[in-house]
């Protein structure tokens, strides 16, 4: 009893953790406190923390299987859907505040911006990932078809670092410290994922069927 309990105060502690940084954002446009820029200051802090979430979504895997550890994957769903709500933010203040809804001078950015051209590539990735983490997509999609399909988030996390490198020009440092966590990250996954290979005897076709059919306990953007 106390078990499930104390699972459910710490979701809600991460859930209030994970507006933390919207928070501080709200503070700081009362405060005037936003630069002299306020509106780029605005959609670098909430590109930052997409690409933070999106990150954090990838850590329970390696997490479970160098430790053990199962909490993690309890809650990295949340983590990643808080990844897509920050994109979704990311996106449309520059569409909103940035561009004020200038849709020929946004599809032209789109294009001839390389930056924004795989910063947006990145969010039309997130948007089936968000639509689809939830039960009723694994069992109408069946798993494996689920899990390939969430595999785009390796894709999106490379994307997003991309976009971060190509945006800030000069300082890299804050960008390629996201490469490097997502390099390791990628490492951890696949020796592990060879290393079960190696060890696991081949499953019969009742096993895979039964696999197939079965949703993941945990589900979420990543996988």
């Amino acid at each position: 009893m106390a078990g499930p309990r104390l699972a459910r105060i710490g979701k809600a502690i991460l859930f209030a953790l994970c507006l933390l940084p919207l928070a501080k954002i709200g503070l700081d446009a009362l405060d005037a406190k936003l630069t002299a820029n306020p509106i780029a200051e605005v959609m670098n802090r909430l590109g930052f923390w997409t690409l933070s979430f999106l990150v954090l979504s990838l850590v329970p895997t390696p997490l479970k299987a160098l430790f053990g550890w199962t909490f993690p994957m309890r809650v990295r769903r949340m983590v990643g859907l808080f990844a897509f709500f920050y994109a979704a933010l990311h996106f449309t203040t520059y569409v909103a505040l940035d561009q004020t809804f200038d849709f020929s001078d946004i599809l032209a950015d789109v294009v001839k911006r390389k930056f924004i051209t795989v910063g947006f590539l990145a969010f039309l990735l997130l948007v089936p990932l968000a639509l689809t983490s939830n039960d009723r997509a694994v069992k109408r999609l069946g798993f494996r078809r689920w899990k390939r399909i969430h595999r785009l988030v390796y894709a999106a996390a490379v994307l997003g670092v991309v976009h971060f490198v190509w945006r800030v020009k000069a300082d890299l440092s804050q960008p390629l410290l996201f490469a490097a966590a997502l390099a390791v990250l990628f490492t951890i996954r696949l020796a592990t994922s060879k290393k079960r290979g190696a060890v696991k005897p081949a499953a019969s076709s009742s096993d895979a069927a039964a696999e197939a059919a079965a949703p993941p306990r945990d589900g979420g953007i990543p996988v």
